[in-house]
């Protein structure tokens, strides 16, 4: 008994009101509900004990037990008959030393009397949601509990969503500040593979929720399709915001790359104009430096000025001509 109150990490009855009491794994057995009341129950998949109870004590199917105990899933959302539902929903990975979007996973079981969730790592979302019940303010119904769940995993993209615009913020405004700034390559990617990872799995998951708005269970409070759809729209608003940080992560190294090049056809510019100017000089010196007798001037004391009075008259000329054709 000891092992499966290790496998399982939070019990709780719901009483209808906002609020839940407590209970012992021991106490599963012989629980009987009050009419108002609802069953929670949060395990840690990776436990035998949580794998046992699932399949010989939880009253559920081999075919549900399955697919709560898979290895890879993505949010998905399977009806079950008599009004039962299985919904796998993925969070951002705020654990420490992980990476955010190495997303974590959250396997449910719900019908209208109880909730069995499935967890690997923890989850920053099941807090929030315990400490809600602890003060009072928390679901009422499994179908509320479901919601609230989704509510704060979804909460947790908008706080990572705002992070990675922030962090483009900053690398936009050094860029401009700066032009001999270059932005972190490793970076750059970075939040371009992050924006790309959690697309992955926020595209699914936003199906899913306006499937649950179209979709609803009989025990679903009144208005719950209206904040499903709420979260719909939010997970539409991020996904386009994900492909805004795409863009803007490609705007920052073009921008990068283009600076480089203009840079680079500037000095090349530079050194052509160097080369031009010099040709004719390298070659009217190499022609005089030549060995031989006859050159003109070479037996008159003013042959150097004159050659070198050339020279000048020649460069003088180029630069004349640049300046003409608009290369200087």
């Amino acid at each position: 008994m000891q092992d499966q109150q290790s496998a399982l990490l939070h019990a709780f009855v719901l009483d209808g009101r906002g609020g839940a009491r407590s209970i012992a794994g021991e106490e599963l057995d012989g629980l009987q509900l009050a009419e108002q009341e609802s069953l929670w129950l949060h395990w840690d998949r990776s436990q035998p004990q949580a794998q046992h109870w699932l399949r010989e004590h939880s009253g559920l199917d081999e075919f549900s037990c399955d697919l709560l105990l898979e290895e890879n899933t993505r949010p998905r959302l399977l009806p079950l008959p008599d009004d039962e539902l299985l919904l796998f929903l993925r969070g951002v990975n705020r654990n420490p030393g992980a990476e955010p979007e190495d997303m974590v996973s959250v396997r449910i079981f719900a019908d209208a009397r109880r909730v069995i969730s499935l967890r690997l790592r923890p989850l920053r979302a099941t807090e929030a949601l315990i400490e809600d019940l602890q003060a009072g303010r928390g679901p009422k119904t499994p179908s509320e509990l479901l919601l609230e769940l989704a509510r704060y995993l979804t909460d947790r993209v908008d706080d990572l969503i705002a992070e990675l615009g922030e962090l483009l913020d900053g690398e936009e405004d050094r860029l401009d500040a700066d032009e001999r700034y270059r932005p972190e390559h490793g970076l750059m990617l970075q939040v371009r593979r992050r924006a790309a990872s959690l697309r992955r799995f926020l595209a699914p998951q936003r199906d899913l929720y306006a499937q649950l708005a179209r979709n609803r269970q009989p025990w679903f409070v009144e208005d719950d399709d209206d904040y499903w759809n709420e979260l719909n729209n939010r997970l539409t608003r991020y996904l386009e915001e994900l492909e805004l940080v795409r863009e803007r992560v490609s705007l920052v190294l073009e921008a990068e790359s283009r600076r480089l090049s203009e840079r680079m056809n500037r000095i090349m510019y530079r050194f052509s104009i160097i080369t031009g100017l010099f040709l004719p000089l390298t070659f009217l010196t190499g022609l005089l430096g030549i060995n031989v007798g006859g050159i003109p001037g070479a037996e008159s004391p003013l042959g150097f000025f004159v050659a070198c009075g050339l020279m000048a008259s020649l460069a003088l000329g180029q630069l004349w001509l640049f300046r003409r054709w608009r290369w200087l």
